[in-house]
Parts: C-alpha cells; structure tokens; sequence
C-alpha cells in the first residue's frame, strides 16, 4: 500500500472515529437498566470501519471514539465505564469482522453480526461480574448490595448481582448489539452509495469486492 493510500486510510479512520464519539455523546437512559448504564449507537462506525478496512483499523476507530468521549464528556464511573466500553466494542467488532471476512455474503454478514451481538453480551456479564462492578463500587466507595438496590429500583427483577446479570445487563447487551446490528444490516445499501462515493472521491485504495458493500 502506497503512502498515499495509508494517509487515505487514516483520514477515513479518523472521520469514522469521530462520528463514532459524537454518537456517544448522544446517549439516553433505558428503562430496565441501572442508571449509570447508557444506551447509544457509537458502535455504528466501529462495525462500519471494520468491515471496510479490517479489524486494526475498527479498533481504532473504538479508541479514538473512547479518547473524544474523555475529552468532551469526562467520566462518571472514573473511567471503568469507558474501560469496558472499549473491551465491549472490540468484543462486538473483532469476531464479526474476522467471521465477515471468512463469509463474504449477506449470509456470511447476518452470521457474523449475530455471533458478534452473542459474543459480546456474554463477555459483558463476565466482565461486569469480575471487573467493572466490583472496581466501580470500589472506586466510588458503593458496595455490590448498594449497586444491586440501585439497579432493582428500575428493574423489580433484580435481586441480586445474578438476577441482575440476567434480568438488565445481559438483556439490555443483547438489545444494543442486536439494534445495532440490525441497523448496519438493512441500511448498509443506503448507506453503500454513500460510502462508495466518498471512497471513490477520497479513498480509492479499496477494491471492488472486498468491501462490506460490495455483497451481492
């Protein structure tokens, strides 16, 4: 790859990574879920980049997405939130690309998006079991008990740190990763054109038939 088309791809990066921290910054509350836990659709980009230009660049397009959110929005769970977010995104983003790429078809794209929407709502509940919710109440001085009455004051469900795995964080995974999939999926031909043109005015170093669009 010439150095030119590195810049390109870099450029593309970028301009994903920061559609990618906006949409963050657009987060909204759920019903069924803690507080501290939000909803939003910064995962779009990340999917998007990846399946165009491969896992190391999705990953970085998360990353850069984790680094806007701290410079215009700060933390709120001193940075355990956005830690996991990360872990979350690469999660959802690597498997699907990586199955993606063995798969190329719309076959192989619901295949990969699924098991990536699987693998990640999974790795959550392990994550937030041993990592994020035991060091969030640590570092905010909450013990577990208190992080469980919080999440059962929206969620009736909740009785403890097991119910509230599968009652809100394993549902509400599976919702973000699912929408989000399912986003990606059926609007990827409108998007394609939009996308396509500005490759082909932009970054002209992809080529027909190894981009997420070019499915038939």
């Amino acid at each position: 790859m010439s150095s030119r088309s590195k810049t390109k791809k870099m450029v593309l990066t970028a301009v994903l990574g920061a559609i990618s921290g906006i949409l963050m910054l657009l987060e909204f509350p759920l019903p069924f879920i803690p507080p501290f836990v939000k909803m939003d659709f910064s995962e779009l980009p990340v999917i998007l980049g990846g399946f165009i230009m491969g896992p190391v660049n999705g990953a970085l397009i998360a990353v850069i997405k984790i680094v806007l959110n701290f410079l215009f929005n700060g933390t709120s769970t001193a940075s355990v939130g956005e830690i996991a977010n990360l872990i979350y995104s690469l999660g959802y983003m690597l498997p699907s690309v990586l199955i993606y790429h063995k798969l190329r078809s719309k076959k192989g794209a619901v295949v990969s998006l699924v098991i990536g929407t699987v693998i990640t709502s999974v790795l959550a509940v392990i994550i937030n079991i041993f990592f994020t919710f035991p060091l969030y109440g640590k570092l905010m001085g909450i013990d577990i008990p208190t992080i469980v009455a919080m999440c059962q004051a929206v969620n009736p469900y909740v009785k403890d740190m097991v119910s509230l795995m599968i009652f809100s964080m394993l549902p509400f995974n599976l919702f973000k990763y699912g929408v989000t999939s399912i986003i990606t999926f059926v609007l990827y031909k409108k998007l394609s054109s939009v996308i396509r043109n500005f490759i082909n005015w932009y970054i002209k170093w992809v080529p027909k038939g190894t981009c997420f669009f070019d499915d038939k």
